[in-house]
């Protein structure tokens, strides 16, 4: 409701934007009766509601399309990038939490420190403008923009996510030049969630060493690797994975930023065009999806909760005993 609310009071008119300078104000007011503009916000939010409750979020402005079909169009390339930059995260941000935490303030540990820090304080506009110039521009390495070569035919949508599709149709062209055009968007989006990431897990490894049955075991012989892969890292992944639940949401955050700058043809490109014509289907529409999507998340992370911590019980089980 507070977004739907949101919407409807930003400055500028969805029917002049939509319809353009040139229309008069008779067809202005024409298109504001047939959206229901010019009804009270309450009597729209509830005729909005009843078309959500029916699987109808209306037709953008934009597109002219059920907004329903353009996010099922959008969606699949936001959830590529998002799903491998978050592989990458965690494969990139784990490990260098470990190295910190096991040669703590010696010069790895500093690297590591340093690298956090800069990758939490740089802008993502920034940091993907740099990647294209530098990568892209200067060195010719990788495609500046978009999903696919432009002369490369997409594989056959089966999921909507090429490197998928592109494996199950057997269409390598495809596959090589998609994942050709994820590595930029992909690194940019995960460079400050590795950051994020390496410091908890440094932090938490760290906590662990200093735990007294960390303590007792190395006293009594049990070699470091064991102590470290067994034991201690086990329980940072606990840490880890709450993160990861949250970082999740950040993803799909900086998504708006990520596939502005490399012109990727995702939802959240999609809800950028939106906020700029006041598209309000679109706009709800885009924040129900990136709702639903975190709380899958965090119910994910709640089950890995209980994998990982045989403690921890999604059931009440604390208060049946």
């Amino acid at each position: 409701m507070l977004i739907f609310v949101i919407a409807r009071v930003m400055p500028g008119d969805p029917a002049r934007l939509a319809l353009g300078p040139e229309a008069s104000e008779e067809q202005v007011q024409k298109l504001q009766k047939e959206l229901g503009l010019d009804l009270p916000i309450y009597i729209q939010y509830l005729h909005y509601m009843s078309g959500v409750f029916r699987g109808k979020l209306g037709v953008s402005l934009y597109t002219n399309r059920d907004v329903v079909v353009d996010l099922i169009a959008y969606f699949p390339a936001t959830l590529e990038l998002v799903t491998v930059a978050m592989i990458l995260a965690v494969a990139v941000g784990i490990p260098l939490g470990i190295i910190s935490a096991i040669h703590q303030d010696r010069w790895e540990d500093h690297v590591t420190r340093i690298f956090a820090l800069s990758g939490v304080s740089m802008p993502r506009f920034w940091i993907g403008i740099l990647f294209q110039l530098i990568l892209a521009y200067h060195l010719g390495l990788l495609p500046i923009t978009g999903r696919i070569a432009p002369d490369i035919s997409p594989p056959r949508t089966i999921t909507g996510l090429f490197i998928v599709d592109s494996l199950v149709t057997g269409n390598l062209l495809a596959l090589k030049s998609s994942l050709l055009h994820l590595i930029m968007p992909a690194f940019t989006l995960a460079l400050s969630p590795i950051a994020q990431l390496m410091r908890v897990v440094r932090a938490s490894m760290i906590e662990q060493m200093r735990k007294g049955y960390i303590l007792t075991a190395r006293a009594n012989g049990m070699p470091e690797n064991l102590l470290i892969y067994k034991y201690m890292l086990k329980n940072a992944f606990t840490a880890a994975l709450t993160i990861i639940g949250l970082l999740y949401g950040f993803f799909l955050a900086g998504a708006f930023v990520v596939e502005t700058v490399f012109s990727w043809p995702g939802m959240a490109r999609y809800g950028m065009r939106a906020f700029v014509y006041k598209d309000f289907n679109a706009i709800i529409g885009v924040v129900l999806v990136i709702a639903v999507v975190y709380a899958i998340i965090n119910f994910l992370v709640d089950i890995g909760y209980g994998l990982l911590d045989p403690r921890v019980r999604l059931g009440a089980e604390g208060g049946q005993t």
